[in-house]
């Protein structure tokens, strides 16, 4: 596999890397398994402390860092700045309530001594991860992993080899011991391998469906727990009561943001009918504001796609959407630049027989949908083969969480952004994956829930543990 950084804004190779050797991946798994082993006598304090320490040379070296993930992948230096920030907010969160949320858990029981759970590593991670948040990605899985005591090996996206060596130099320069986190430049097939390793325990994936079936496969085949963040076609509900210049204010950021490559943004607008002919002109009037050119220009408002492979694969879903009966209420118009821009596109008309109403757009692409009721709206919502994330607008906002519950997703934001905070849990259902990042689920994600019950003295007469069948 070719690790290489390419500009996607001038198309220029800035850099390639080595890929893995077997010598490598070796020395990870043993680094990493020694350091499981003296990490088990360790207080986890300790390790709070150092990632404080890694908090702060995020923000030391943010611009720096914004600067090697604009050039890996594309996105608004802004936006590159914003997520070195969050990494630091999500290592600062672990670092100040990690240990306090892995103490035992005990358990009142009348028919045993004292009871138990605790929450304790279980060894080595194999983490595989995306190319769309190249610090955030990591950070998720890292943070809660590092305070449980669980060393990692990353698999990064082969476009943003530049993001994966930054990040595990702040976490050298930190002082964080060898094998906490180990970035490997591996191929598909040496991830198999490692995950097949005896010395591995879990796998915590962030990627596609399809990618997500081939690594959840070879973890079932060997029996390692797994966690999978897939990809998204999330709704974004307006009701018939929602204010729609707040709605298309929200509605045209979440669509644009990071040139519409995340998982979360939503993808699909289901608008009321009162509301649908001024939300379509509304957004459309949004779109045609943005100005494409250099992401590290702070005039610019549209960043360029991450690939030529990304901008080619969404040009042809919507080129095959137009083929089948979709209409084009704006964009899909050439942008007179080099590198990998695609015009703001707004679908309409997507019927349910188009080969694409189902497919997730990872892109500036919005299909807007018109229906006639609330449960109109719900349906069309549930009518996906992913569940992550999704947004209700309302004037009411008792009457949006209403229909949120019926939302068949990991998160629904009512009247918000769809945020992600490391205090809340991060994670979808249906082909969205399954098993949750950040908060205290992410924490215990990979932990062995190990129950201790500690008795002064067997009850023989007590039936309830089969020990009266022992009774002399």
């Amino acid at each position: 596999m070719a690790y290489k950084t390419v500009n996607p804004y001038n198309n220029e190779l800035v850099k390639s890397y080595p890929d893995a050797t077997s010598e490598e991946i070796e020395d990870a798994l043993s680094t990493g398994q020694a350091l499981y082993k003296k990490w088990r006598d360790e207080p986890v304090a300790d390790r709070g402390i150092i990632l404080h320490t890694i908090a702060d040379l995020l923000r030391e070296n943010e611009d720096e860092l914004a600067k090697i993930a604009t050039i890996d992948m594309g996105k608004l230096l802004s936006e590159s700045k914003g997520e070195v920030e969050l990494c630091a907010i999500i290592a600062d969160y672990y670092a100040d309530n990690g240990a306090d949320l892995l103490k035992p858990t005990p358990i009142s029981s009348r028919n045993t001594g004292d009871a138990e759970i605790l929450h304790q590593a279980t060894g080595i991670l194999m983490m595989v991860e995306p190319w769309n948040f190249p610090y955030y990605q990591i950070m998720r899985v890292f943070a809660p992993n590092f305070m449980v005591g669980n060393p990692m090996i990353l698999k990064h996206a082969s476009n943003t080899p530049g993001s994966a060596a930054a990040f595990e130099s702040i976490i050298e320069q930190a002082g964080a011991p060898a094998g906490s986190l180990t970035n490997l430049f591996a191929s598909y097939d040496q991830v198999s391998d490692i995950i097949g390793d005896p010395r591995v325990q879990g796998v915590a994936l962030t990627g596609s469906k399809r990618g997500g079936q081939s690594v959840a496969e070879t973890a079932a085949k060997n029996l390692k727990k797994n966690s999978m963040e897939l990809g998204g076609s999330d709704a974004f509900v307006v009701l018939s009561d929602a204010d729609v210049d707040k709605a298309v204010d929200l509605a045209w950021r979440v669509r644009i943001y990071n040139a519409g490559q995340v998982c979360t943004s939503d993808k699909r607008f289901i608008v009321a009918d009162n509301l649908y002919d001024e939300f379509l002109k509304k957004l459309k009037a949004n779109f045609e504001s943005l100005v494409p050119g250099d992401p590290m220009d702070p005039k610019t408002t549209l960043a360029p796609m991450n690939s030529e492979r990304a901008k080619n694969k969404l040009q042809g879903q919507i080129d095959k959407a137009v083929a089948n009966g979709a209409k084009i209420y704006y964009g899909d118009q050439p942008i007179d630049l080099p590198g990998q821009f695609i015009q703001p596109t707004i679908l309409t008309d997507v019927a349910k027989d188009n080969p694409e109403f189902y497919d997730e757009f990872f892109g500036p692409v919005a299909q807007v949908f018109k229906v006639s009721s609330d449960q109109e709206a719900i349906d069309l919502a549930n009518d996906s083969e992913l569940g992550l994330g999704g947004i209700v607008v309302s004037a009411d906002p008792q009457h949006g969480k209403a229909v949120a519950e019926k939302i068949e997703t990991g998160m629904v934001f009512v009247n918000s952004f769809l945020v992600s905070l490391p205090e809340l849990p991060f994670g979808g259902v249906k082909g969205s994956g399954y098993g949750r990042e950040m908060s205290s689920l992410g924490l215990t994600a990979f932990t062995n829930e190990k129950l201790v019950v500690t008795a002064q003295e067997p009850d023989w007469n007590n039936p309830a543990g089969g020990l009266a069948v022992f009774k002399k």
